[in-house]
């Protein structure tokens, strides 16, 4: 007789990430993580993705014993400077438009806490963004249809954010719209959840 598989959380209340899990078909549950997300001083992009998709899944793995947890975090950094999400149009432009013909880097961190509760697995994906150079008018139609206040760099890549870049350079192009399910359909059947089981 076959064990029934331990329950799957994912640490997050973003609907992205919701979308994304949802391809592998595996019944999961949400929760919010309620951890703060405030960078520690000089901490670098990648190490900030890490340390907060570490602590989102540690934070929902603490509240219930027993679960497969999965925590995510994206850090966006361009010209060296961590970008967060806009929050407002205004915001959003001003992000848009220091992007404008640049490499922005995507730092998505995924942490997958195994049922036993002592066993983790943490990875870090990297993908590059060339934009285009972009008016000022053209910045501003792009948020005012699309509205991407609550995504890392103000765009959304699943949608018209992809008319703002010359070039996309990455291993899995999830990571981008922020669950890198190539690594993380692995690490769930590694954790006794397969989705192809």
């Amino acid at each position: 007789m076959s064990r029934p598989n331990p329950p799957l959380i994912l640490a997050s209340t973003s609907r992205y990430r919701r979308e994304l899990l949802e391809r592998l078909r595996l019944p999961f549950s949400t929760e919010n993580p309620a951890v703060d997300e405030s960078g520690a001083p000089g901490e670098a992009p990648a190490a900030l993705a890490r340390r907060l998709a570490m602590a989102k899944a540690t934070a929902v793995a603490a509240r219930h014993p027993g679960c497969v947890v999965i925590g995510s975090d994206q850090v966006a950094a361009c010209h060296g400077e961590a970008l967060g999400k806009p929050g407002t149009d205004a915001r959003a432009c001003q992000q848009l438009a220091a992007a404008s013909g640049s490499t922005v880097s995507f730092h998505t961190a995924v942490a997958v806490i195994h049922a036993d509760g002592h066993r983790h697995e943490l990875h870090c994906d990297q993908t590059l963004v060339r934009f285009r150079p972009l008016t000022a008018a053209a910045i501003a139609r792009y948020v005012a249809l699309e509205q991407p206040l609550d995504c890392a760099g103000s765009f959304k890549s699943e949608g018209l954010g992809i008319a703002l870049f010359e070039a996309i350079e990455t291993c899995d192009p999830t990571a981008l719209i922020g669950l890198p399910l190539v690594w993380l359909s692995a690490a769930l059947a590694r954790a006794g959840l397969d989705p192809l089981a």
